[in-house]
């Protein structure tokens, strides 16, 4: 492992962090006080240097923060999600309020997700509420609201090939597929018999989704035959709470969990587990790849760290 770098943020627990799809070393954390009980949220913008990483803009907000995610088509926007129900568009270019605020969810917001895909620019949002809502890149009144789950949504998450194309998780043990326009669930897959915490699309294949879930298994998923996954990976002790595939490799993937772990695997190989990075004391509950920096990893921590490091496994591979 190169060294790794570490921004600490006392008093705040992280719950996602991503990096920045315009700028190679810019990232944005959403953490929560008091684990997310209670309390309020920050929402960290950061720098990594040659040496650290140094922040650059934070803002506090009434309610706890579970997810961020930057906007695809302004390099200064983001959007969080809180535990008031709520969507928040930052603007790290200005103002100490958010752009707006969309309130429709009825209870936490733990997912949003900005698509990908040239042809729109449109936000997604997963709700304990069990509901997805779809709303336009200025939080409009929301554009469709997707139902069906029978537990709470945990993940949602944009095709980056399909347009107008959703993955979710939920605690109801399904991964489900939609389509936005008919506002329709396509694919009802009863992936664990547990919560699945997460989901996310491989950027290779338009078929392949990985799920993770608290029955400490990743399981990868073709959506042409979803009698069985493609590879289920075995390794964590605890709940896997997020699950993210490779920008650089068809068949790597991280997942992060409860058991203080972050792993990565390769499905592609017979032995899928690649490495197991121990570097925090507490729940990892977010987990992104650096986009610019290939094999560059970030995540973070309840134990108040993120952190920046690229695991030997994925440099070696390379």
């Amino acid at each position: 492992m190169t060294t790794m770098k570490v921004f600490r943020c006392p008093g705040r627990h992280g719950y996602a962090v991503e990096a920045s799809p315009f700028l190679p070393n810019r990232l944005a954390c959403a953490a929560s006080q008091y684990y997310g009980i209670t309390g309020s949220g920050s929402l960290f913008v950061l720098d990594q240097t040659e040496t650290g990483i140094v922040l650059v803009r934070s803002w506090q907000w009434g309610d706890g923060l579970f997810d961020v995610a930057w906007s695809e088509a302004n390099e200064h926007v983001l959007v969080a999600g809180g535990g008031d129900g709520s969507l928040q568009l930052w603007d790290s270019a200005n103002q100490n309020a958010p752009l707006k605020v969309a309130k429709e969810h009825t209870q936490e917001v733990y997912s949003v997700d900005w698509s990908q895909t040239r042809a729109e620019n449109l936000i997604a949002s997963g709700s304990w509420d069990r509901s997805v809502k779809v709303w336009d890149q200025n939080l409009g009144a929301s554009l469709a609201t997707l139902r069906g789950h029978e537990g709470v949504v945990y993940s949602s998450i944009w095709s980056p090939h399909i347009p107008g194309c959703i993955a979710s998780a939920s605690g109801d043990g399904t991964l489900r597929v939609w389509d936005v326009k008919a506002a329709a669930c396509r694919l009802a897959v009863p992936a664990h018999k547990a919560e699945i915490l997460s989901c996310d699309w491989c950027k290779y294949d338009q078929n392949l989704v990985a799920t993770g879930s608290v029955d400490c298994s990743v399981c990868v998923w073709d959506l042409r035959n979803v009698t069985q996954p493609v590879n289920q990976l075995l390794g964590h002790s605890y709940a896997i709470r997020r699950v993210k595939f490779s920008p650089f490799s068809r068949t790597v993937l991280a997942s992060c969990s409860y058991d203080f772990t972050v792993r990565f695997w390769d499905f592609g190989r017979r032995l899928p587990l690649l490495d197991t990075v121990e570097h925090h004391s507490e729940f990892v509950c977010g987990l992104d790849f650096n986009l610019h920096i290939p094999h560059q990893v970030v995540d973070c921590s309840w134990d108040e760290t993120v952190k920046i490091y690229s695991p030997s496994c994925l440099t070696a591979a390379s």
